[in-house]
């Protein structure tokens, strides 16, 4: 991933868990935070006044995906992500405010909310129901950073 003001990678020896998004990250020319083999794609698209993006229609590519990533941007209110490896450990809680977001690529997560909050939330598709996840307890102490 680029050096990015504002762009956080939450890594651990399984990989990259996360990528936290500031609500004043910005880039001055197209950069994607993703790696170009990752299975969902996030970045910046740039264009000047005046630009256009030209009239298209993607095609039916077959991709086959494992696991699934999640995009939270919070509209409103604040709260804390917490991020855990495969195993559940936990390994970086971060607080969010209006128009942070964050990209969930691994490993996995749960939230906190510290006030009212409204989150958006992008992922794959279909929805199979909740047969494709396992919840698990909150560690009730935590060391994880902030």
């Amino acid at each position: 991933m680029p050096q990015m003001d504002g762009i956080e990678q939450i890594e651990h020896s399984d990989g990259v868990l996360a990528y936290v998004i500031r609500s004043g990250a910005t880039a001055s020319a197209t950069t994607f935070i993703t790696p170009d083999q990752a299975t969902f794609q996030a970045g910046f698209v740039v264009y000047p006044a005046g630009g256009e993006v030209s009239s298209h229609v993607h095609l039916p590519v077959r991709r086959e995906v494992v696991g699934t990533s999640e995009l939270l941007f919070v509209r409103s209110g604040r709260c804390l992500v917490d991020l855990y490896d495969r195993e559940q450990r936990l390994i970086a809680t971060r607080e969010l405010g209006v128009g942070d977001a964050v990209l969930s690529v691994g490993g996995g997560h749960g939230f906190r909310m510290l006030e009212d909050t409204v989150l958006f939330e992008v992922k794959q598709g279909p929805f199979t129901g909740g047969s494709e996840k396992v919840r698990f307890e909150r560690p009730p102490s935590t060391t994880a950073d902030r």
